[in-house]
């Protein structure tokens, strides 16, 4: 299996928990997905979700056997996920179809809702909720709540009915499009404690992701995925808001567990938790290096052509600085930042990355027709590479989160890219939700401090040449790396 971390590691100072990291996200950490997918029990957000806009969220989804589901959306004030605002409760009936041509290892959905309702849990949600739906939506919606009514609780109010052909989500941006792309993975985890001995197993559901423009979310069709929920029978251990979210329904949102808010701390190393999927079919993991003391940071970007992240197409160094943080007035619990990307060094690691790049315009990437396989090349002096959607020097405005999770380990949430390929390069650009987290693998005291150069060791194939991988493949990739903007 080809390996983009078998460098010469004698000389390189990795801290072992980041090594061993990359190297258990490479092997593909013993992940099986099965397709088409089994989706048939109860599935359950693992913590409290953060969704564009921003929207706070915890899920809990119930799919039937008979194609029929039942899913609430629980809805808060607070990125804790303590001061519920509404609940939304969607029925209506799914099948699964082929296997994606876009996103590998997905399968497509049809999804028909049959009704959606909504129960409020203050009288201020109500007010805002029905503001906006009497303001925005169509004549059959206009009334939907007359001003001035007071707050009932617990009473349920329809916003969508196919029988009656009534819907009244869109000016609450609502739509179930996630439920067009479906994945299901499963892995087991080592059972906790130093006294037992083999592990448990642990299923989860990836469903599409959600466009980060609030215009686009209710036409966008994902390529992507979001934070997944988990079997409410097989999740990790320990999860205190599992308990609590499969309990609840829409007269009684769950409260999660009170949990401290942590200063955003960035200095030591930090890496993914897993193969990491991007709209446009990009597959990659992530790997940064902050320097607290001048304000400098480096990132390794790994990309794949696969969603276990084990056919490897090309890496990314790049470097820069970034700013003091400050508290974001829009999405509370959050860090803006803004960082200057000044350096970046590109190591091709396939056949067609090789041929994309030296095809390339003359003086757009490195130097022109000068690729090959595992050779790294500066594209610091071309002001980046055109092909790559990289472009030097440059500034980004960032949102950064800390937390800890119930194994206690610190967690990095970065930003969401936008969904559209383009970059945040302005502050009214700058995201309001976040991607995968990121886990702390070395402290600052940790931290290797100098760039180093990451070898490729490819599959030999008989002839003793790189092994191309499939047409189809090598043409996604393209098609991808035309949307790509990396981070």
């Amino acid at each position: 299996m080809a390996s983009v971390y078998a460098a010469a590691e004698s000389s390189l100072r990795w801290e072992p928990r980041c090594r061993q990291q990359l190297r258990h996200l490479q092997d593909g950490a013993r992940i099986a997905a099965r397709l088409p997918p089994r989706l048939e029990g109860q599935w359950v957000s693992t913590g409290c979700e953060v969704r564009p806009g921003p929207e706070f969220l915890t899920r809990s989804y119930l799919f039937y056997a008979n194609r029929l589901f039942k899913a609430f959306q629980f809805y808060y004030w607070d990125p804790s996920c303590r001061e519920p605002s509404y609940s939304l409760v969607i029925k209506g009936k799914l099948r699964l179809r082929q296997a994606s041509w876009i996103t590998r290892g997905a399968t497509e959905a049809d999804y028909h809702l049959h009704k959606v309702g909504i129960v409020f849990h203050s009288q201020k949600a109500m007010r805002e909720v029905a503001s906006r739906i009497n303001q925005s939506s169509g004549e059959g919606c206009r009334g939907f709540l007359p001003p001035g009514r007071a707050w009932a609780p617990g009473a349920l109010y329809e916003l969508l009915s196919a029988k009656t052909e009534r819907d009244c989500t869109a000016a609450l941006g609502f739509a179930m499009h996630e439920l067009s792309l479906v994945r299901v993975e499963r892995h087991h985890q080592p059972l906790p404690g130093l006294q037992q001995s083999g592990s448990s197993l642990v299923e989860e559901l990836y469903l599409g992701d959600i466009h980060t423009d609030w215009l686009e979310r209710l036409h966008y069709r994902p390529t992507g995925y979001q934070r997944p929920l988990q079997s409410a029978v097989h999740h990790v251990h320990p999860c205190p808001a599992c308990r609590a979210i499969y309990r609840a329904d829409e007269h009684h949102p769950p409260i999660l567990p009170a949990r401290a808010e942590l200063p955003v701390q960035l200095s030591g190393s930090w890496v993914s938790t897993r193969c990491e999927v991007r709209p446009a079919v990009l597959f990659l993991t992530r790997y940064f290096i902050f320097h607290g003391s001048n304000h400098t940071w480096q990132g390794y970007y790994y990309h794949y052509s696969d969603p276990l992240c084990k056919q490897p197409t090309f890496t990314i160094y790049a470097s820069g600085r970034y700013t003091q943080g400050v508290p974001s007035s829009k999405v509370r619990g959050g860090m803006e930042l803004a960082f200057k990307v000044t350096q970046a060094r590109v190591t091709p690691m396939d056949q067609v990355t090789v041929m994309m790049l030296n095809s390339s315009e003359p003086g757009s990437c490195g130097l022109a027709s000068s690729w090959s396989t595992g050779v790294e090349q500066d594209i610091t002096p071309t002001n980046g590479c055109l092909a790559l959607g990289i472009r030097l020097p440059h500034t980004e405005y960032e949102l950064f989160r800390t937390e800890h999770d119930p194994k206690e380990r610190s967690l990095l949430y970065i930003g969401e890219r936008p969904t559209d390929g383009s970059s945040p390069d302005r502050p009214d650009k700058r995201p309001t939700s976040y991607q995968a987290p990121l886990v702390q693998c070395a402290g600052a005291s940790e931290e290797f401090p100098n760039y180093y150069s990451l070898k490729y060791v490819g599959k030999e194939g008989a002839n003793g040449s790189q092994e191309l991988k499939p047409f189809l493949v090598a043409l996604l990739l393209l098609v991808a790396l035309q949307l790509l903007r990396w981070d």
